[in-house]
């Protein structure tokens, strides 16, 4: 029984009924503005009934529907809604005949509903793509022999295989061999990370170069991915829907309205005045404020690439005094360019040292390597074929290039092979070190002869945009899982002053709610799998939507599908004013609803023109929320 009603109030609140509604109410007002106002009496004969008993029975049942429900499930005063003081002005103004009056609250506010709808739907995709990032087996190692077995079966301290390119199944220490690994998914890091024995794997996390075994230490759900996963579901259940302003004010509402009726009934014994003042009461302007006006928010948005989610999380960005960002791909572009050669060899110019070190590292996997080459080739600098190349996963390559003997990787790697580093050297990496930026250092035979470094790009636009940011008085974070040198060289270049570093993604969760707990509104904006927790931790959530992740995007409430950060002051601009509309709407229609009751008091309205008088107050409140539209905010 349940189930078909609900069923039938779907039906019956759907946008195809709703338009039927408004047609018969429209039907019906005719005869009553040319009674009213033209003084012509005219009867709608041809028609067996009333036209708004239509509009009554398609948008006043679903009210019905609501009004009892609340009663019955909502606890203490939110029994008492608005949807419950609409109910009474229409079965009062069915009781007395006026049923163009009935029709016309209901409808309004069946329409107030739709609009609401139309801005808070929200897809909710993101944790699927997530889970579905956790690794299904793993190859365990027992008795000297390898077996593949299901994720869930590893069980703690068992040992595990991980071959170059796959996934690594649990959380674990590394017992043999050295490897570099794609933690991007935890951390947001650009370049793989070097590791060796003894240091700490991660669930999800990708081995890029040869077969590493490990010790499991945290497996099923225990380990980062699944912790990640949790983290995601909880701030997901956390977040509450938005509330109607009308049904806050409610418990106030519907008495006073009741007892101002009933005043009006007793002092001029004229039902139709209590009726009257029941009907103007009605707080459908007030319903229809805050979805109007946001409806018009997103639609401005979208014509400059900015998707809004929903209404909820507009409204809390207007009220946003703080700003984090993650950096990788964010405040950066994410990808690893050439930024400096250094020969300290007097007989090699930078384009000579270049050519070398792209020849010999052509035929590496690692991204350093191919960032190297490609800055080479893209400066038409002519490779020579290598010999003898030889790699040393997560340390650098060897390599003969026209007869030279070549070293390139870090300085643990050429110390190794017997290369002095001397203190022009030293002094040279600690410079490129505080300004964020990873090195290879090349060497012939025993000797360094030159660094080439590489760093992320940050964005052109990202210094602006802080600035804007800090003059519209909104504090500026940086949250990253970086090096500390990195995250303070490129927040200096952007002009963040705040900065936490080094961070996984529970601890990039642990800093958003020490923010809020000091009494902050946060936004946070970031692009990877990484950031997700974090995007929904905040109060309001902003995913790079071109690059991004899918799952960072599903997390947020706002995507910037253009990746332009430069955005950001805009929708911030944009928040501001559609608070600031959505409160002026509110003042207005109570007012037009004070000025309303007094003339109802005076006799001065009927159930009909007070009617025309409430939904002009409605009319309004959209024309205001329409003008967001075309506004402009830049």
């Amino acid at each position: 029984m349940a189930k078909t009603l609900k069923k039938i109030n779907d039906f019956l609140a759907g946008l195809p009924m709703t338009i039927v509604a408004g047609v018969f109410l429209l039907i019906d007002l005719v005869p009553h503005l040319m009674e009213e106002f033209g003084g012509t009496e005219i009867h709608l004969s041809f028609l067996p009934f009333d036209p708004a008993w239509v509009t009554v029975i398609i948008s006043g049942i679903p009210l019905l529907y609501l009004a009892i429900w609340r009663i019955i499930y909502n606890r203490g005063i939110a029994k008492i809604s608005s949807a419950l003081l609409i109910c009474i002005a229409m079965f009062a103004a069915l009781a007395i005949g006026e049923m163009f009056a009935a029709g016309e609250v209901a409808f309004i506010m069946a329409l107030g509903a739709l609009l609401e709808d139309a801005t808070t739907n929200r897809a909710k995709k993101g944790l699927k793509k997530l889970i579905s990032l956790a690794p299904t087996q793993g190859r365990r190692i027992r008795d000297g022999k390898e077996e593949m077995i299901p994720a869930e079966e590893i069980r703690k301290a068992d040992v595990l295989r991980i071959l170059a390119g796959e996934t690594i199944p649990v959380d674990g220490k590394i017992l043999t061999e050295e490897t570099s690994v794609d933690q991007s998914i935890m951390t947001g890091e650009s370049l793989p990370v070097d590791k060796t024995v003894g240091d700490e794997v991660f669930c999800g996390t990708i081995n890029r170069f040869g077969a590493i075994d490990i010790t499991a230490t945290k497996v099923g759900k225990d380990s980062s991915l699944q912790k990640l996963i949790r983290m995601v579901e909880d701030a997901e259940n956390k977040q509450a829907p938005m509330q109607r302003i009308a049904d806050r004010v409610a418990s106030w509402l519907v008495p006073v309205a009741l007892l101002i009726a009933i005043l009006a009934y007793a002092f001029t014994g004229n039902i139709v005045t209590g009726v009257t003042v029941l009907v103007v009461f009605c707080p459908c302007a007030l319903v229809l404020a805050t979805p109007t006006a946001i409806m018009a928010a997103i639609g401005q948005a979208t014509k400059h690439g900015v998707i809004i989610k929903s209404g909820e999380s507009l409204e809390k960005m207007g009220k946003v005094d703080t700003i984090a960002f993650d950096k990788t791909g964010t405040l950066t572009y994410g990808r690893l360019e050439v930024s400096d050669v250094i020969p300290f060899d007097s007989t090699l110019t930078e384009k000579e040292l270049l050519t070398l070190t792209a020849s010999a590292e052509a035929k590496s996997e690692h991204p350093l390597g191919k960032a190297i080459v490609a800055r080479a080739k893209g400066q038409n600098l002519p490779l020579t074929e290598s010999e003898n190349f030889k790699m040393a996963a997560g340390k650098g390559i060897s390599a003969n290039v026209d007869g030279r003997s070549l070293l390139c990787g870090n300085e643990k790697y050429l110390t190794e092979r017997g290369v002095s580093i001397d203190g022009q050297v030293h002094s040279t990496l600690e410079k490129l070190r505080t300004e964020g930026k990873a090195s290879i250092l090349v060497a012939e035979k025993d000797t360094c002869i030159g660094v080439i470094a590489l760093s992320d790009v940050l964005r052109p636009e990202a210094k602006d945009m802080v600035s804007r940011l800090n003059a519209m008085h909104t504090s500026t974070v940086l949250l990253t899982g970086d090096h500390k040198k990195t995250a303070d060289y490129f927040a200096k270049q952007v002009g963040i002053s705040e900065v936490r570093a080094e961070l996984l993604p529970e601890e990039k969760v642990q800093n958003i709610e020490a923010l809020r707990e000091a009494g902050r509104k946060v936004c946070m904006i970031g692009d990877g799998v990484n950031d997700a927790p974090a995007l929904k931790t905040a109060d309001v959530g902003v995913a790079m939507g071109s690059m991004g992740s899918d799952i960072a995007v599903e997390a947020a409430d706002i995507a910037l599908m253009s990746d332009d950060i430069s955005k950001i002051p805009y929708l911030k601009r944009l928040s501001n004013a559609t608070v600031k509309t959505i409160k002026f709407s509110i003042t207005l229609s109570m007012c037009i609803n004070f000025v309303a009751i007094v003339l109802s008091l005076l006799e001065l309205l009927t159930p009909v023109t007070g009617a025309l008088v409430h939904n002009a107050g409605s009319c309004f409140v959209v024309l205001i929320a329409a003008l967001l539209y075309d506004r402009k905010f830049e």
